[in-house]
């Protein structure tokens, strides 16, 4: 029944160079992700997966584990998040003969992460016994009014029957808020999108996709906001 964390971590961040080591108000962002991980006390152990040797210096300096590098064939811009946790935990049984039956994927820039959040969606996990459970956040505008832009410049309504809807009376909808994953790894069998998942809905002011540095702006003060609110 041993828990697991991954953090994945790759050398070639391209948008943002070396993102996930990049200095995020006073440490590298990583560290953000394993302190949370370390201090939540859910795990047997809290590794990362790279392929960079500075990324598994840093890690190790935060009191993570790199018990080995990632392959090269994982380490490009096509491999996946789930190509990532299978060949991690496909290593730990070849190289150390250490099984894991849960395990959690933590991204490596998510500094907003909260360690209530994290044992909150590792109770919700164990208590109805999904496969996966992930945090989401609802969408701030209802996405059943949503409309796309033609090649000619002209609008299109999604779902034109909604045109004249209260916002009010349309179904809420969320999107993954993309800080971690808890997996059985003995159910999965969908890497994708598994069945019988869960979730824990956060607040929009603690999630923030990073892609842009606009988008690393507002996630500092996101997190200084953050910490005010916990003051």
């Amino acid at each position: 029944m041993a828990n697991l964390c991954i953090i994945p971590a790759r050398g070639g961040s391209k948008r943002i160079p070396k993102k996930n080591i990049k200095n995020f108000l006073g440490k590298p962002i990583i560290a953000y992700s394993i302190e949370a991980a370390l201090n939540s006390g859910l795990f047997e152990e809290v590794m990362v997966s790279t392929d960079d040797e500075e990324i598994a210096e840093i890690a190790i300096k935060y009191g993570a584990k790199v018990p080995f590098l990632r392959s090269e064939k994982n380490s490009d811009d096509y491999a996946s998040t789930m190509d990532v946790i299978e060949e991690v935990i496909k290593n730990y049984i070849q190289i150390n003969n250490t099984h894991f039956q849960f395990v959690c994927c933590i991204y490596p820039t998510a500094p907003l992460i909260k360690v209530d959040d994290l044992k909150s969606g590792y109770d919700k996990f164990k208590v109805h016994n999904y496969t996966c459970v992930f945090p989401s956040v609802k969408f701030s505008y209802p996405i059943w009014r949503s409309f796309e832009i033609e090649e000619s410049g002209n609008t299109k309504m999604f779902w034109p029957e909604n045109v004249n809807a209260r916002s009010q009376d349309l179904k809420k909808a969320y999107h993954d808020a993309g800080q971690w994953y808890w997996f059985n790894i003995d159910k999965i069998n969908n890497w994708n999108w598994p069945e019988n998942s869960g979730t824990v809905i956060l607040k929009e002011d603690v999630v923030q996709d990073i892609d842009t540095l606009s988008d690393w702006k507002i996630a500092e003060m996101k997190y200084q906001l953050m910490l005010g609110n916990t003051k």
